[in-house]
This record gives C-alpha cells, structure tokens and sequence, in this order.
C-alpha cells in the first residue's frame, strides 16, 4: 500500500501559513522525511462564494503548488487529486502536466475527473451536462500530445493543425493518469484509457454535491471493483488497472491516540486485501506544526505498519 498525503492550503486573505513558498517546502519535505509516497491538492479555479462560505476551501493553481513540492524533494510523487479536466483546453493541460513531469523526473500523477459544481463550469464557460464526454474526448487528445508525434485533430470542440507539444513526460510512456469516479461511465472511461482509478466514499448530502453514485460499504466497493475487472476483461485490457482510494467508514480521530491508529491500520489493511493499491489520507491542521507532528505520527504508527 503507498500514501497520498493532502496538501493543506488553506488561507485568507489575512493569513497565508499553509499557503507560502516557504510552507509548501516545509510540508513536502515533512510527507516524503515520514515515508509516504505522494501529495496530493485539489483544483478549483474559479469557486462560487457561496460554495466557500458553505465549507469549501481555497487551492493553489494545482501545477503550480505541485511544481513547488516537486523543487522541494527527490523522490515524493506529486499528485493532482483531483484535476477538473472539461475546464481546460486539452492541448494547455497537456502542456502543464508535461512540463511538471519533465521537471521531476517523472514524478506526477495526473488526477482527473469532471467536477460538480454548476457556478464554476459557467464561470469558465463549460457545458455542465456534456463534461463527462469532453473529459473523453480531452483525455485522448492529450495523449496524442504527449506521444511526440505531430496532432492534427478536429471536433465541435477541439481543433489542431500541425502541433507539437514539449517537452515531453519524462516517461515515454506517458504521464500515469488516475481518472476519479463512482458511476459505472466514469469506471469505464478509467479502465479503457486510464493507468489507475479513483472511487471515493460518498453518500447523504454528498451524492447531491458530487453527483455520483454511493459508496459506503465494502460490499457497494466490491461491485465497483468487479465491474472495472469485467469491463476490463471485456476491452481487453491487458495492464493491471491502479486503484486509489481513502478509508470506508471510521470515525475521525486524534492522531496520537492509539486506537484510533489501530482503526486506521486495519481500514487501510482491508482496502489492500480487496486489491486497491494507493490510500489517500488527509491530516487535521489546526496549525503548521500541528500538521507536522500528526504526518510524523500518521507515517510511524499507520502507514509503517500497514506496509
């Protein structure tokens, strides 16, 4: 089992302590120092205000706080989790993610998905009801793009004559691409064109937010997973598909205390018997060092000892 940390930024417009250059050092180095594999952040480029007063949080340009993580360390594994991919330009994101991955050597884990939220499509100027077949279609472009070769390509949405996208992923065979979702289009779309997949725990008021399909026990995980392995079957796939995901139904603890790391221990243990690889996990953060010490803590007594 491997770990994605959250990267916490949160900040106003008063205080920037998770949010500085320098705070971005300090929290990259702390994840790869405890032994976790990855960070990971968010996108959302242009949030409603009543979606933020309603507990959503401000981000950093995800290529931009990543590129920050990745000067930082060697060898810690950059995530987006998610990137919104219908809110882009294709051939930019492409540009974006190859130019990261080149920098580090490889390190990125391109995190995609469609969103959910209605203000921030018409914000961009997106369709919301037509962005699961854009994030296909985008999907397949950018892997054009990163293939080296020359792309001529052209839809209603997209069109290009004669481009070249560089620099290349590090990677010849391109940049890994996780594509997140419950519903049984988005398991598709990730095991037909995808390296990896995320399901996420979702259920209540969630469902309506997120506008996805529940997931709240092993056994609706267990149909998810079967269902990727069928389709899997079915297209052809011949690549083992990577399945990250955080923890079904414990209770939000303290770090330090020790059964609660037990709990945690025999949640992520469970995810791994039922075959997934990565765990995503996020850290309380009342404080910068606060944040520091429960890493330290989630990395010697969770993640050490599920490995």
């Amino acid at each position: 089992m491997k770990f994605s940390c959250d990267m916490p930024i949160d900040f106003t417009d008063e205080k920037v302590e998770f949010s500085s250059l320098e705070a971005i050092t300090t929290m990259s180095r702390a994840v790869e120092a405890a032994g976790l594999d990855a960070i990971y952040v968010t996108d959302h480029p242009a949030p409603s205000s009543r979606w933020l007063a309603g507990g959503g949080h401000p981000t950093l340009d995800p290529f931009v706080a990543l590129t920050a993580a990745a000067a930082a360390t060697t060898t810690l594994q950059v995530q987006t989790h998610i990137v919104v991919l219908p809110y882009r330009n294709p051939f930019v994101t492409a540009k974006a993610a190859a130019s990261l991955d080149h920098i580090s050597g490889g390190r990125l884990i391109l995190g995609i998905g469609t969103g959910y939220s209605k203000p921030e499509y018409a914000a961009v100027g997106v369709e919301f009801e037509d962005r699961g077949e854009i994030m296909t279609e985008a999907l397949k472009v950018m892997q054009m793009a990163w293939s080296g070769e020359v792309v001529t390509y052209e839809s209603p949405r997209f069109f290009a004559r004669d481009t070249v996208i560089r620099p290349l992923p590090a990677n010849k065979e391109s940049i890994r691409v996780w594509a997140g979702g419950n519903a049984k289009p988005a398991i598709r779309r990730a095991v037909e064109l995808c390296d990896g997949w995320c399901p996420f725990p979702a259920e209540g008021a969630l469902l309506r937010t997120t506008r996805t399909d529940e997931l709240s026990t092993y056994e609706q995980l267990q149909d998810m997973i079967d269902y990727a392995r069928e389709h899997g079957e079915k297209v052809g796939r011949t690549k083992p598909l990577t399945i990250c995901m955080g923890t079904l139904g414990y209770r939000q603890g303290k770090p330090g205390d020790p059964a609660y790391a037990q709990e945690l221990i025999e949640a992520y243990s469970k995810n791994q018997e039922m075959g997934i690889d990565w765990a995503t996990t996020g850290m309380a953060h009342p404080s910068l060092p606060e944040w520091l010490d429960n890493v330290q803590w989630f990395g010697e007594e969770v993640a050490a000892k599920v490995k």
